[in-house]
């Protein structure tokens, strides 16, 4: 036995968190390349930034559908798709000439390829494999051992984009992506959950979380989490840059949010177990919107922006453990990869505002304070929705505990 139960569960875990370390690390590092690419194809920054967009859309667009999937015949071979269409995405990526190309290749393929390789999927695993009193600490291990790829990788991809150019870099990424699917039998047990009278189908399970109030709070305080996160990892190192400050810079506070998220994210799950989800969900977008303000207030420097990248990082992808684990706490875990895919989805919609918005709006005005400030409103919003959720497991499960 381990902490986490079984043998078995730590492979998943560790397997799993692999995983989720270079499907995150490769897609945290596409700000590097928005420079190069549009310079060398004369491409407007909105073109690389609608791409950009469109990829988490279609990620999220097709995560409940891989998550059911995952939810029905196991994570195993879903992973292993996912990392293909992965890899196969950063080759034609690489190959890249126009912005028709760029939407398929980084938009369509990576977008299908994440939503094989990330949370839904691996959590999902990940929450099956662990017993129920370690699941939401579990869920923040794997995440924050994922978020060590966004650190490990964006030097490493900095270093293979001086070296090899945009091209090079690209297909070397590829490669990396296309191992991980060697991963994809032990990240994906490919154990589904038996079933119960307290579990019932995918169509059931849909129904009955979308007649929740509390599925909509949390998916629409989760829709501002990823407007943060793409809108910052997509146009930080472009805005460090407008400021005078160094390309690698912005690899390096890319790479600092990365590896403050690990320690944020094993905090995130463990005051989950400790406290009401909803109010340390609560609490980190208000977090969220004071660090924010005060980095846009202060003038911007080298010294200022790694202070931001620390202190954002601890706030970033907390919020996975926490969201997923409330789902599971309502809904059990029998359909956790296709609800908290449907969670998702909100999070990818406002990933793609923010991504798209950051260069349609420094296009036309030539500068990022508008999307700042929409950042900020959008942080005390969610910080508001997250108050009233309650995060109780629903009746049907409720009803199974009182009968066992």
């Amino acid at each position: 036995m381990t902490a986490f139960g079984s043998r078995r569960a730590l492979i998943v875990l560790a397997a799993g968190a692999t995983v989720l370390a270079v499907a995150l690390g490769i897609r945290h590092a596409f700000g590097l390349f928005l420079q190069p690419m549009s310079v060398a194809n004369g491409w407007s920054r909105e073109a690389f930034a609608l791409a950009i967009a469109a990829q988490n859309l279609v990620w999220g667009l097709a995560q409940p559908i891989t998550g059911m999937i995952a939810d029905r015949f196991g994570s195993a071979r879903v992973i292993v798709a996912g990392a293909l269409l992965y890899g196969l995405g950063l080759a034609l990526m690489s190959m890249a000439h126009t912005p028709g190309d760029l939407m398929v290749s980084a938009g369509l393929l990576v977008g299908l390829g994440l939503s094989g390789t990330t949370f839904a999927v691996v959590l999902g695993a990940v929450s099956r494999a662990v017993p129920e009193s370690r699941r939401t600490l579990a869920m923040g291990v794997a995440t924050g051992i994922g978020s060590f790829g966004q650190f490990a990788l964006l030097p490493g991809s900095l270093a293979l984009l001086e070296s090899l150019g945009w091209s090079g870099a690209l297909v070397a990424l590829a490669c990396i992506a296309l191992a991980t699917a060697a991963l994809g039998g032990m990240a994906g047990s490919g154990h589904v959950e038996r079933r119960t009278p307290a579990s019932h189908g995918s169509g059931a399970a849909l129904v009955e979380a979308l007649a929740q109030r509390d599925f909509w709070l949390l998916s629409a305080g989760f829709f501002v989490c990823g407007f943060h996160v793409v809108f910052i990892t997509t146009h930080l190192p472009a805005f460090l840059l407008d400021r005078g400050l160094p390309l690698g810079l912005g690899t390096t506070v890319l790479a600092l949010i990365g590896l403050a998220n690990v320690a944020g994210a094993w905090l995130g799950g463990a005051c989950g177990e400790r406290f009401r989800k909803p109010i340390v969900l609560c609490a980190i977008y208000a977090g969220r919107a004071a660090v924010i303000s005060v980095f846009v207030w202060l003038p911007v420097s080298s010294a200022s922006a790694c202070i931001f990248a620390v202190v954002i990082g601890l706030l970033w992808m907390s919020t996975v453990p926490l969201t997923n684990g409330t789902i599971a706490t309502m809904f059990g875990v029998r359909n956790l990869s296709m609800l908290g895919g449907l969670v998702f989805l909100a999070h990818q919609v406002g990933a793609f505002l923010g991504g798209w918005l950051g260069g349609a709006i420094f296009d036309r005005t030539g500068s990022y304070d508008v999307v700042w400030g929409i950042a900020i409103a959008l942080s005390l919003v969610a910080a508001l929705l997250n108050l009233p959720i309650r995060g109780r497991p629903v009746a049907r499960l409720q009803a199974a505990g009182a009968a066992s």
